[in-house]
């Protein structure tokens, strides 16, 4: 895996675009020139929180006692699960959090940016060639900063594209992390029948 191809698939993970209705409904009950702060900061929240796994989860892996292969298959089933929401989402109500006040790390920072599955590929792609940790953390900045963008742009996003061109977005971005999701799922087979 290169460094390009981790980020884009760590930015698939992080589903900018999916989580835009997420954001700006966790903010609905916050201060309008509060919005940008709360999001800058639950950004850095989460880029700290997917940082301290990248390097602390193939210890925690190795102290679980879990074969890189497994955790392959594992993260191509997640990854499939996650693209499969996003090609067929469920309906709004299920996945919509009531919050109330302004949002503290949880959901903005955890589950929305740094969630399970942006954690677990990261363990798979750290497990996977540890001594390329610079590559990981680089694309982890990238798919992070790119994520960030769009987060901060989310309402001049919406307006601009449209509901109709973000879930097309969506749907495209599901499609691809599909592809992806295979691929795991099948190198994690032949890594276990080798």
């Amino acid at each position: 895996m290169s460094l390009l191809s981790a980020a884009l698939t760590l930015f698939l993970v992080m589903d900018p675009l999916g989580n835009i209705p997420f954001f700006l409904a966790a903010l609905q009950g916050v201060p309008a020139h509060r919005h940008h702060r709360v999001v800058v900061r639950e950004l850095l929240i989460a880029f700290g929180i997917m940082v301290a796994f990248l390097f602390a989860g193939g210890p925690l892996l190795s102290l679980l006692s879990i074969s890189e292969s497994a955790l392959t298959l594992a993260g191509g089933i997640i990854l499939f699960l996650i693209a499969i929401r996003m090609v067929f989402p469920p309906s709004a109500g299920s996945t919509h959090e009531e919050i109330t006040g302004e949002p503290f790390i949880v959901p903005l920072a955890i589950p929305y940016v740094a969630g399970p599955s942006v954690l677990a590929t990261e363990m798979l792609i750290m497990k996977g060639d540890p001594a390329r940790w610079p590559e990981w953390l680089g694309a982890l900045a990238l798919a992070w900063a790119a994520t960030a963008v769009i987060l901060l742009a989310g309402n001049r996003l919406r307006s601009v594209l449209g509901p109709r061109a973000m879930i097309a977005i969506e749907r495209l971005m599901g499609m691809i992390l599909v592809a992806v999701s295979v691929q795991m799922f099948l190198s994690g087979l032949e890594q276990y029948f080798r």
